[in-house]
């Protein structure tokens, strides 16, 4: 079960000596034939490690196949903000489930249940990350800027990408548990993806819970705008459509806030983005209406001038 997992990569990342080659050896031990990448970056105030794995389907583009592949991003600042704060931060969410969900589909791999198409999972592993000041709450910074995250954890073989992140300090979601973005493609924000919602409440057995986006969630860092957070910063990086997984609380909780992780929230994140990823590779589900998509770009052109920095002259 899934739970198993993200207790085990819990207990693995509460670490403040944790790197992105313990994961791999983690994953490693889970499946010996694990495609796991490690790469270090060192950014303006540290480094971190970005860790990448593959998990080949059996009519995936990897193998020659057409199966579509499905992007699946841990979104976060860091794991771990220390000196300053002990232990595991709440930002720290996105990798875990990154992670768990890797290691559950390794171990599906194991007993036989291989799905049909590719499986990109991503994310970094950093326990001294550093803070950054936010309203209403705190949030975590990183190593490295956006611009970098986005190279090393968005894909271009990803023909759709989840993107997990906590979203925990805002007052606009107000729900313990996850909840789903609109689908963001190209500057356009569209609507959320019926398929997607079936999933939510098959998986997690309650109604739908979504999240509420605006035109500045969908734009890069950097412009001055304010942003909820980080969840949807992978749109700016590439044409494939983008849906949030946001873990989320009834109340405002800071991201470099410890003691906040909620491991069965977690585990009910993990379990969608695999249910969600069984269903993407057969073509049994869309996070967007494509001749719809074509109607909007044709009556009002094309709204990619979202996913650029914007004016530089505008920007202070």
């Amino acid at each position: 079960m899934s739970l198993k997992y993200v207790i085990e990569v819990y207990e693995l990342m509460d670490n403040l000596n944790v790197t992105g080659e313990d994961v791999k050896n983690f994953l490693w031990g889970v499946n010996s034939d694990s495609q796991v990448e490690v790469k270090t970056v060192e950014g303006d105030e540290g480094s971190t490690d970005f860790v990448k794995i593959t998990i080949p389907g059996e009519n995936g583009k990897s193998k020659g196949g057409n199966a579509p592949t499905l992007g699946i991003i841990g979104r976060l600042g860091g794991i771990g903000a220390r000196p300053e704060l002990k232990g595991f931060v709440s930002d720290g969410d996105g990798a875990l489930s990154c992670i768990s969900a890797a290691a559950k589909l390794l171990d599906m791999q194991n007993k036989g249940d291989i799905l049909n198409g590719d499986i990109i999972l991503t994310t970094h592993i950093c326990p001294t990350a550093p803070t950054l000041p936010h309203d209403p709450v705190p949030f975590m910074n990183s190593p490295v800027d956006i611009l970098t995250m986005n190279k090393h954890e968005v894909a271009e073989e990803m023909d759709g990408i989840l993107s997990i992140d906590t979203t925990k300090g805002n007052m606009i979601t107000n729900h313990r548990g996850f909840a789903l973005t609109p689908t963001i493609k190209e500057g356009y924000i569209l609507k959320v993806s019926d398929d997607l919602l079936h999933i939510y409440t098959q998986s997690a057995g309650i109604l739908p819970v979504t999240m509420p986006i605006t035109t500045q969630d969908i734009t890069p860092y950097g412009n001055g705008v304010y942003h909820v957070n980080s969840i949807l910063q992978p749109a700016v990086a590439t044409s494939s459509p983008v849906v949030g997984v946001a873990i989320t609380t009834e109340t405002a909780v800071a991201g470099c806030g410890t003691g906040a992780t909620h491991l069965i929230d977690v585990e009910q994140a993990v379990r969608f983005v695999i249910e969600v990823a069984k269903l993407f590779g057969e073509n049994k589900c869309s996070f967007y209406d494509k001749k719809e998509f074509a109607h909007l770009e044709s009556l009002y052109g094309k709204m990619t001038q979202l996913q650029t920095p914007g004016k530089k002259e505008a920007i202070k």
